[in-house]
C-alpha cells in the first residue's frame, strides 16, 4: 500500500513537472470526478453546453413542470412562477452562468500563470518553490472537505429556504395556504431539496476555487520575481496579471443575478428609492472589487521594493553622469570638485527615459480600467432590476456614476 502511494506521488510530481505551472481551476474534487464518472465532462472537455442544458433543466424546467398540474385548480401557480425573478435569475441564468464561466476561467488562469514562465518572470532558482506552491493550491482544489463544506452551506440555505417558503404571507408557487396551515407545493419541494441547493453549492465551490486560486498568486508574489522598472505595461512585466479579473465576468454576473432578484422581489412589495438601489450597487461593486484586489495586492510590495531601489540606484548613477557632463561642459565640477573624480571615465548612457519611465511605474494592478468588465457584470443585474421600477435615465445615470468612478 505505502509502496503504491509513493508511486503515485511520484507520477504526479512527474505529470506537475511536465505541465509545469499548469493550474486547472475547474478540474479535481470530489463533484468533477462524480462528473466524469456520469460522462458529464472530460479531462479534455467540460462539456460546458451539454451541463447548462441539465443542470438548468434540474433546476427550472422541473419545477416549471410541476406548476402546470395547478392551472386547473384554484390557485393556479404557473404564472407566478414564470413572473417570480427569483428562480429566472438563479436557477436559469445564475446557474447557466456559473457554468459557463468554468471554461472561461480555467482559461484564462491558465494563461496567466503560463506567463510568468512564458516571460520569464520566475527565475530557475525559485521554479522549485513556484512548485511546491503549484502543489499544495491543487490538493487545495481537490480538496474533499472544502467541497463538504459548500454542501453544507447549500443544506443550510436550503433549509433557510424552507422557512421563507412557509412563513410567506400569501399563496406563491411555492407554497399554497389550506385554512391556516401552509403547504409547500410540488415545485416548492423541489426548489428546497434540488434547485437551491444546486446554486448555493456551484456558488460556494466557484468562491472556494477563487480563494485557492488568490493564495497561489500571494505565494508566487513572495517570490524574488525578475521584474524591471521600464517594462512598457508600466507595470513592471506584471499588468497581464491585473487582467485575471476579466476570466470571472460571468461568474460575478451569475451571482449578482441572484442578489438582483432579492432587490426586484423587494420592490414588488414595497418601493426602492433611487438613493437606496445606489447605495446597495456601491456597496456590492465594492465588495466585488476587493474580492479581486486581494490577490492582486501581494504584487504592491515588490513593485514598491523594486521601484524604490531602482530610483536610488539611477539617481547615484546619473549624479556620477551629470558631474562628468558637467565637468566637460566647463572643465570642472562647481560644487565640492574631486581630482579622482575627475579621473572617471564618462558613462554616454542617458538615464533621463529610464528614470521618468521608472518614476511613472504603478505599484497597484488593481485599476478602473483592467476590472470595468467585471464592475459593469457586478452592475448591469441590478440597473435591470431597478428600471422596473425606477425611471430609466436615473438608473442608468447611477450606473454610470459607479462605473467611471
Amino acid at each position: 500500500m505505502v509502496k503504491a502511494k509513493l508511486v503515485a506521488r511520484s507520477a504526479s510530481d512527474v505529470a506537475l513537472q511536465q505541465d509545469r505551472l499548469e493550474y486547472l481551476a475547474s478540474h479535481g474534487g470530489p463533484f468533477f470526478v462524480l462528473q466524469r464518472r456520469l460522462n458529464l465532462v472530460h479531462e479534455r472537455n467540460l462539456h460546458t453546453g451539454r451541463r447548462i442544458i441539465l443542470f438548468v433543466a434540474a433546476a427550472w424546467v422541473v419545477p416549471l413542470l410541476l406548476t402546470l398540474p395547478t392551472l386547473f385548480s384554484d390557485t393556479p401557480t404557473l404564472h407566478a412562477y414564470l413572473t417570480d425573478p427569483g428562480p429566472w435569475a438563479r436557477f436559469f441564468v445564475g446557474i447557466a452562468a456559473f457554468l459557463a464561466a468554468e471554461q472561461a476561467v480555467e482559461a484564462g488562469l491558465r494563461r496567466k500563470l503560463g506567463q510568468f514562465l512564458r516571460a520569464p518572470l520566475i527565475p530557475a532558482a525559485s521554479q522549485g518553490l513556484a512548485m511546491i506552491a503549484l502543489g499544495k493550491a491543487m490538493a487545495r482544489r481537490n480538496s474533499a472537505l472544502a467541497e463538504a463544506a459548500c454542501l453544507a452551506l447549500a443544506v443550510i440555505s436550503a433549509f433557510l429556504a424552507f422557512l421563507t417558503f412557509k412563513q410567506a404571507p400569501s399563496t406563491s408557487w411555492a407554497a399554497t395556504v389550506t385554512g391556516d396551515v401552509r403547504h409547500l407545493t410540488f415545485a416548492g419541494w423541489w426548489c428546497v431539496f434540488i434547485s437551491i441547493p444546486l446554486f448555493i453549492f456551484l456558488f460556494t465551490r466557484g468562491v472556494w476555487r477563487h480563494l485557492v486560486w488568490a493564495d497561489l498568486l500571494r505565494s508566487i508574489a513572495r517570490l524574488d520575481l525578475r521584474l524591471v522598472s521600464t517594462h512598457p505595461d508600466g507595470k513592471g512585466g506584471l499588468a497581464f496579471v491585473g487582467e485575471y479579473p476579466n476570466a470571472y465576468v460571468l461568474f460575478v454576473f451569475g451571482v449578482s443575478c441572484g442578489m438582483a432578484a432579492a432587490v426586484a422581489k423587494h420592490q414588488m412589495q414595497a418601493d426602492l428609492s433611487a438613493a437606496t438601489l445606489t447605495t446597495i450597487m456601491g456597496v456590492w461593486l465594492l465588495i466585488v472589487l476587493a474580492f479581486f484586489a486581494y490577490p492582486l495586492s501581494a504584487f504592491s510590495r515588490p513593485l514598491s521594493q523594486m521601484k524604490d531601489q531602482t530610483l536610488l540606484t539611477m539617481s547615484a548613477r546619473a549624479t556620477t553622469q551629470q558631474r562628468a557632463f558637467e565637468r566637460k561642459a566647463i572643465g570642472e565640477n562647481v560644487v565640492a570638485p574631486d581630482a579622482k573624480e575627475a579621473e572617471q571615465a564618462m558613462d554616454p548612457v542617458d538615464l533621463s527615459k529610464q528614470y521618468e519611465q521608472t518614476c511613472k511605474l504603478s505599484s497597484m494592478l488593481v485599476n478602473r480600467k483592467t476590472l470595468l468588465p467585471v464592475a459593469a457584470a457586478a452592475l448591469i443585474p441590478f440597473a435591470i432590476a431597478g428600471v422596473s421600477k425606477l425611471p430609466y435615465k436615473e438608473v442608468f445615470s447611477v450606473l454610470k456614476k459607479l462605473l467611471l468612478i
